[in-house]
């Protein structure tokens, strides 16, 4: 099979390193790829977002399956481009992506069949939006209603800050027309878990747990960032949890996105908060996350492409996907200054001991330079994923590995998984 996967971050690397275990995968494409993942599949120069090129090149190549992992070209409609054309894909089409492209049409959702979610207003007017604010109950999450590079939600700890963030989003445009219209929830308390769960439309199997960490810096501090570093499983969504989740959150929404017209197919991220009053949805995403991919993947037993191809031809209730009973954890390597402003272009090297084994080695933003080197082009240039028998060895092993790679201005926390092992007494 000629594999196409459209990406080029460390969420596609891991997938691409995963698929490749599938002797069917004889080629594999990544649309535009990195510097990285050119050692796993052939990189094409194509944006992500040129929809057009990719159904081209696809048609050109005669790709036999697509799997489309960003958020922006599932919104745009990219797998209902490529299924016109007869090719087979993983992925949402464009009116079940609407889950994660539009706030709040998945809050509207979660309000009509009854899934537990922060209360919450909508307003497309900022003079709405600043009277509403002046007796909401504060700390109060204000969001941009579309995509916005997961940087679209703020949480305003005063009434001045819910009035810069309304300002920042609805006039200064700053995610441009994802921020004509947000929504402002009621802020939840408690532990966050992602679960990512594959689904056909009719069966649902969700994936290990995991627990992101999205502050640049050690102790939560610092600003938002894409993810800089995860944990599987998450020691906060217990069996209990997991059993009220399915019944009350998971089943409930694919069972809507049917009755709504949109049948999702793909993978479904759920983020939750586990409040007291029990779990509850904080934001829906239509595809795998990134950096949990890079934890839940190596402990997936089953193998991808095939859940993958079951998803597409609607046959998942009929495999039995399996994970192993262990644990990973994946420790972000980024440049000096991101999220913010970084350095590019300074080389990547790696210890002998860690290139004979670089199958937890992700690669985001780095590219190939003529002679072969591989060089920093990006926030977050790679993820090193390692698992174990228990979590602490998991953590130590990963902050072995990355010990083992180096480039200028590096930057990495030095906490990922301590709130986790906090919780499960060190194990």
């Amino acid at each position: 099979m000629k594999i196409m996967v459209i990406g080029g971050g460390g969420r596609e690397h891991a997938i691409i390193k995963k698929i490749k275990e599938n002797p069917l995968a004889e080629k594999i494409y990544a649309l535009p790829g990195n510097g990285g993942i050119a050692s796993d599949a052939e990189c094409i120069e194509i944006s992500a977002t040129d929809l057009d090129a990719i159904v081209q090149f696809a048609k050109d190549n005669s790709i036999d399956y697509a799997i489309v992992a960003p958020d922006d070209p599932l919104v745009l409609g990219l797998v209902d481009m490529l299924e016109g054309e007869s090719i087979p894909c993983f992925g949402p089409s464009r009116v079940a992506a609407i889950i994660e492209g539009s706030k709040a049409f998945s809050k509207e959702l979660m309000k009509a069949y009854g899934i537990p979610t922060a209360e919450y207003e909508i307003f497309d007017d900022a003079d709405d939006a600043y009277e509403y604010v002046k007796n909401c109950n504060i700390p109060v999450v204000i969001k941009a209603d579309g995509l916005a590079l997961g940087k679209g939600v703020i949480i305003a700890e005063s009434r001045d800050d819910a009035r810069d963030a309304i300002k920042s989003i609805m006039e200064d445009k700053a995610f441009g027309k994802s921020g004509d219209t947000i929504v402002i929830e009621e802020f939840l308390e408690g532990p966050e878990v992602s679960v990512l769960a594959f689904t056909d439309g009719n069966a649902l199997v969700p994936m290990v747990s995991s627990m992101d960490h999205k502050r640049a810096n050690d102790e939560d501090r610092g600003l938002n960032t894409g993810g800089m570093g995860t944990i599987a499983p998450n020691p906060y969504y217990t069996e209990e949890v997991a059993e009220i989740c399915k019944e009350e959150i998971f089943l409930p929404t694919m069972i809507a996105m049917n009755r709504e017209g949109r049948r999702f197919k793909g993978c479904l991220y759920f983020g939750l908060m586990i409040t007291k009053n029990g779990p509850k949805v904080i934001e829906y995403n239509c595809r795998f996350g990134d950096p949990e991919t890079q934890v839940v993947l190596p402990l997936l037993k089953t193998d991808l492409l095939d859940i993958m191809m079951a998803v597409t031809n609607e046959e998942l209730e009929d495999l039995d996907v399996e994970f192993e009973d262990k644990y990973a954890c994946c420790v972000i390597m980024a440049s000096g200054g991101y999220p913010e402003k970084y350095e590019k272009g300074y080389p990547i090297t790696f210890d002998s001991s860690i290139v004979s084994d670089d199958r937890g080695i992700f690669i985001a933003g780095a590219k190939r330079e003529d002679d072969g080197t591989l060089i920093t082009n990006g926030g977050r240039v790679l993820g090193v994923t390692e698992t174990a028998d228990t979590l602490k060895e998991a953590i130590e092993k990963a902050y072995r590995s990355i010990a083992k790679i180096h480039f200028d201005k590096a930057h990495y926390r030095k906490d990922i998984g301590k709130k986790a092992l906090e919780a499960t007494n060190g194990i």
